[in-house]
């Protein structure tokens, strides 16, 4: 099983920007997804998950009304638009995949989650 992030970049606040999950090596249908981040000094955050089962879709308080997550199921992709990026949202970022997983907010906690990614890093200049 893979899960390879990708479009990390610069960004300055304010802006956009679309990072993806490359998901390999099980059936997509069957996983809920995630994506998490964590910041230098800082635990892991659970921010954007999607169900499985209906699609509906859980944010945290720190990015909900900025953030879309959204997937793919013709190309096994899972993608997290941020708009209006803040600096303090820099951070690594990190898809996740569980099985059938639920949207909701326990799912944030990301301690069920399967599989992980690698992560990619997201900096926002202010």
């Amino acid at each position: 099983v893979q899960l390879v992030e990708s479009g990390g970049a610069l960004v300055q606040a304010g802006g956009s920007l679309t990072i993806s999950c490359t998901v390999s090596g099980l059936t997509f249908g069957d996983y809920g997804f995630g994506w998490f981040r964590q910041a230098p000094g800082k635990e892991r955050e659970g921010i954007a998950v999607i169900s499985n089962y209906d699609g509906s879709t859980f944010y945290s308080d720190s990015v909900k009304g900025r953030f879309n997550i959204s997937r793919d199921t013709t190309k096994y992709t899972v993608r997290l638009q941020m708009n209006n990026l803040r600096p303090e949202d820099t951070a690594v970022y990190y898809c996740a995949a569980d099985y059938w997983g639920q949207a909701n907010a326990r799912a944030l906690s990301g301690m069920s989650w399967d599989y992980w990614g690698q992560g990619t890093q997201v900096a926002v200049s202010s």
